[in-house]
């Protein structure tokens, strides 16, 4: 077959090696320009590069709506578009252009976490498996029925780093077996159930803002998520941001006021957490290590030196 791709950081950098190892032919890549923002400036090898490593045309473009880009696809007369991380809506006369359409590789178990990113937002929510979802694509995003899904468990510490490279292992043969399927001829795949569908927005750098009246088991999920690579979670502490690297649920059941700084626990501090701390019923939040404005990773123990004050959002 031939095939254009449309892709962008690691995940479409992981389809077009696929695609390029496979028998068919890639006569086309259409990636994004780099960009600034923090979340994709992480999980960046560049499709680009690796499209021009191998002499295939190379379109940069944010959106795909100029005439250029239409003829350019025309042109190369494609059997199939293969998707994955491409950051802006694919409109029905590209995606149903190739003669097998467009299939889109989404890291998700579809229908569930649609959207932007999916494994952090996953995580934080507490699920207990996340996966890779293949699917041809349709006017919905991310809604199209699916050809080929894989899952991979999370473990009780799993970071959304970890889970990255878990799910990014399955790309290739997941792209692998879908394209043969593909070819073979088949069109029997199986439709999404859109009763249990969910679609997140893109996370900002806003959205690790700790909120201490989370209970304390979804703050540590959410310091997980947030792991290097990632922006950190983050609170505030006489007036400065602090980013919380690493943390737990308390042994103890601590009362009060969520977001005091209140006792050491361990090798950390508690911190007072959950819309219902006031009773008397909720576990603590044990920050173990830190990073500081100025980027200086150090034990929680170091910065609390003293119980006592509040950890708040916003400066």
């Amino acid at each position: 077959m031939r095939v254009v791709m449309f892709g962008y950081q690691t995940w479409g950098h992981r389809t077009l090696q696929a695609l390029l190892d496979s028998e068919h032919e890639v006569v086309l890549v259409v990636t994004h320009p780099q960009s600034d923002h923090a979340y994709e400036r992480i999980w960046s090898d560049s499709v680009a590069e690796l499209a021009q490593a191998h002499d295939v045309p190379v379109l940069l473009r944010d959106r795909p709506d100029d005439e250029e880009l239409m003829s350019r696809l025309k042109d190369a007369d494609p059997d199939l578009i293969v998707a994955n991380n491409w950051r802006t809506w694919i409109p029905p006369q590209i995606f149903r252009l190739p003669r097998h359409g467009t299939l889109n590789v989404h890291d998700s178990l579809l229908p569930a976490y649609a959207g932007f990113s999916p494994l952090i937002w996953a995580l934080i929510n507490g699920e207990q498996e996340v996966g890779v979802t293949a699917h041809m694509m349709d006017e919905d995003l991310d809604a199209g029925d699916i050809v080929v899904q894989r899952a991979v468990p999370v473990g009780p510490e799993d970071t959304a780093t970890d889970l990255f490279h878990r799910t990014v292992d399955l790309i290739g043969p997941i792209v692998a077996e879908a394209l043969d399927l593909i070819a073979s001829g088949r069109t029997d795949w199986t439709p999404q159930d859109r009763s249990k569908a969910s679609f997140f927005h893109k996370r900002s750098i806003e959205d690790g803002d700790i909120d201490w009246t989370w209970p304390a088991e979804d703050i540590a999920r959410l310091v997980r998520a947030q792991s290097d690579p990632y922006p950190n979670a983050f609170t505030h502490y006489k007036g400065r941001r602090v980013r919380v690297l690493k943390a737990s649920v308390s042994q103890g059941i601590y009362g009060g006021t969520p977001g005091r700084v209140f006792i050491r626990e361990g090798d950390g501090v508690v911190i007072v957490a959950g819309a219902e701390a006031r009773r008397g019923r909720s576990h603590g939040l044990v920050i173990e290590r830190v990073r500081t404005e100025d980027g200086t990773d150090l034990p929680a123990t170091e910065l609390f030196r003293t119980m006592g004050g509040y950890l708040t959002r916003g400066a």
